[in-house]
């Protein structure tokens, strides 16, 4: 049985790299697009969904909880702030399962409350994407929150590259969710089926 998330989780802001990562193989994709009213989104997510359907690839609705329900999607993932807004009973209810960013301690305890499908850290390392209050994690922090989840699989996003992955693994991720070092790469292809053989790779001893 597949785990979930995969171990690469690639986070895209279009339906153009929902195909191109789809065609790739890739297991699991986390569309994640800003300041969209409720039928853009509920459009947005039906469409991600029709490009994933029949395919390997497992669509996963970043803050959207409402759209990913109405759209009939398998799986959400919120932030802290959108946790806090969201009605998980509903969530729960529709069948989804439920992801949840972690930046610290207290937010740790706020997403295990809610009893999630998986947890994620970060930033682990530094990063340019978006400004960050939180200074990065490092990989001491992955082995810190990994024996704390008790079984609750690890995510560490932020700063990863496929350099790094090797590190982030052994650190106790169980995935490593990835953004501009592939969006970013001048061979986004390439770079995918390379986290791909990382991400199949067995673990060190």
């Amino acid at each position: 049985m597949r785990p979930y998330p995969d171990r690469f989780y690639p986070v895209v802001d279009s339906l153009a790299w929902i195909r191109r990562l789809v065609a790739l193989g890739v297991g699991t994709v986390q569309i994640r697009a800003k300041d969209l009213g409720h039928e853009s989104a509920v459009a947005l997510v039906a469409e991600a969904l029709a490009i994933t359907r029949g395919s390997a690839t497992r669509l996963v609705v970043n803050d959207y909880w409402r759209a990913a329900i109405a759209a009939g999607a398998d799986h959400v993932h919120l932030g802290q702030e959108d946790l806090a807004e969201a009605d998980v009973d509903a969530i729960r209810a529709a069948g989804l399962t439920l992801g949840v960013s972690t930046h610290d301690e207290a937010e740790l305890e706020t997403a295990l409350a809610h009893r999630p499908d998986y947890i994620a850290l970060g930033p682990i390392y530094p990063t340019t994407l978006k400004a960050m209050r939180f200074a990065p994690q490092g990989l001491d922090r992955i082995g810190d929150w990994k024996r704390r989840l008790d079984g609750i699989p690890l995510v560490g996003i932020g700063g990863i590259t496929l350099e790094r992955g090797p590190g982030v693994f052994a650190a106790g991720a169980d995935t490593i969710a990835v953004v501009s070092d592939v969006t970013q790469n001048a061979d986004p292809e390439g770079r995918v089926r390379a986290w791909l053989d990382l991400a199949g790779a067995p673990l060190p001893a």
